[in-house]
């Protein structure tokens, strides 16, 4: 066993874990962070996505002894650490856009949509399916899933996504 200290969604962790725990594995079952997905276990669909030290990452990629001394938010503490618990823009997006289906990938999507949109608050269509591609979604066309990226980036800066700069500073 190996001690492993971190922070997850802002409350302090100290545990033992086996060295070759996996961290979605260590949120899911010792934690019951539970809306850190288990989706293929191969680093290829992103439902696992959480962030470590404000770093998007696969969190089934991970081990739980490489997260020690990190901090770690997952889809859980995204609204509990935003304004007060309020559903972070992003979640907001996702949910008055529809950007879900049957909601499998939603938590990696929206960690990833996070981190995107950190990087570059004002993407275009492309660069939003680009900054996404590591994340699968099986049901929806990915359609309402960009609109919901775009509509959160709005919110954020009051101007049209992706537009060039002339249109914007009408």
């Amino acid at each position: 066993m190996t001690r492993i200290n971190l922070t997850v969604d802002g409350a302090k962790v100290a545990d033992d874990v086996e060295p070759r725990m996996l961290l979605v594995q260590y949120l899911r079952e010792r934690l019951g962070k539970t809306g850190t997905v288990v989706g293929c276990d191969t680093s290829n669909c992103g439902a696992c996505t959480v962030h470590l030290d404000g770093t998007s990452v696969k969190s089934c990629n991970v081990l739980a002894v490489q997260a020690d001394g990190a901090e770690v938010t997952t889809i859980e503490g995204l609204a509990a650490t935003y304004d007060g618990g309020e559903l972070h823009p992003v979640q907001e997006a996702f949910r008055q856009c529809h950007g879900l289906q049957c909601g499998y990938c939603t938590p990696g999507m929206i960690m990833q949509s996070v981190a995107l949109l950190e990087e570059n608050p004002s993407p275009t269509e492309d660069e939003i399916r680009l900054g996404l591609e590591g994340n699968l979604c099986r049901c929806t066309g990915y359609h309402n899933i960009v609109k919901a990226v775009q509509h959160a980036a709005e919110q954020s800066s009051g101007a049209t996504v992706g537009a060039p700069a002339e249109e914007v500073q009408g």
